[in-house]
């Protein structure tokens, strides 16, 4: 989570995730050397997978914490053609979602809540939705580098606590505009609908960790659908943004409504 969290936010500014500094607290009455070897492991692992190198940081055993907890700070470079920075995106420009919305949300709960689950919906869907951590990932790193020097990107945002809605909100807020979604053209993988289903969960407001948010003016928007494809990355338009004065809503089977907010990820109502 560390290194993909961080490096999906240098992702999203179009540069290059490179190099990572650790701080590791840890507690003070139960922290073994092999645990601390297992988790700079996995840490190493994770690095590797993202090409991205530790530099430094800091190991601490404290009574503060509980339970391990990891802070990083990630450094990369600047594509050559410059940062895609918050606040570009006009009315008009077309709004494309990599992949599908909730994967993190899908995979966290089908770990935390698994045996309940796999009575409530089958062993299978609930081992399918628990994979999602590792395939496709959390990662949009490989989306957002796929896409970032097409022409026409004017933002990228990765949907996280509060899912593909908050994510829209905050895309919109961000360059003063207003958006209209095709509630219909979000794209929901089965394991998804069939958890959020069981705990009575809205999947618009679920982690959307794995997915990358597109803002692409409308002349270029087949450019980066092709790009995408190409790439092998799931790719679907979901709507555009629009003038502020119009809101920021959703056009379904029953008509048009506000696109909701919400306090806390929906995760949070079960675990």
């Amino acid at each position: 989570y560390l290194v993909a969290v961080n490096a999906n936010d240098i992702a999203c500014l179009g540069g290059t995730p490179r190099w990572l500094s650790v701080v590791l607290l840890l507690p003070e009455h139960d922290t073994t050397i092999g645990q601390v070897e297992s988790l700079f492991a996995d840490l190493q692992v994770a690095c590797n997978d993202a090409g991205v190198s530790v530099i430094g940081g800091h190991t601490e055993v404290t009574s503060a914490v509980n339970r391990p907890v990891f802070v990083g700070t990630m450094l990369g470079i600047a594509s050559t053609h410059g940062l895609i920075e918050p606040g570009r995106a006009q009315p008009g420009d077309d709004l494309l979602l990599t992949k599908w919305i909730g994967i993190e949300g899908t995979a966290l709960l089908a770990r935390e809540r698994t045996a309940e689950l796999v009575a409530a919906i089958g062993e299978s869907t609930v081992s399918r939705a628990a994979k999602l951590l590792r395939m496709p990932g959390i990662s949009i790193v490989r989306d957002a580098q796929a896409v970032c020097e097409s022409p026409g990107i004017t933002a990228l945002h990765d949907p996280t606590e509060g899912g593909i809605a908050t994510a829209i909100h905050e895309i919109a807020s961000a360059s003063h505009c207003g958006a209209e979604i095709l509630a219909d053209a979000i794209p929901v993988l089965p394991e998804t609908t069939a958890i959020c289903t069981y705990f009575g969960l809205n999947p618009l407001g679920l982690l959307s960790s794995g997915s990358l948010l597109i803002a692409v003016s409308q002349d270029h928007r087949r450019s980066v659908e092709l790009t995408a494809a190409g790439a092998g990355i799931p790719i679907t338009h979901i709507g555009r943004l629009a003038e502020a004065d119009r809101g920021v809503t959703m056009i379904g089977r029953t008509g048009r409504a506000n696109v909701p907010r919400f306090d806390a990820d929906e995760a949070a109502r079960v675990l």
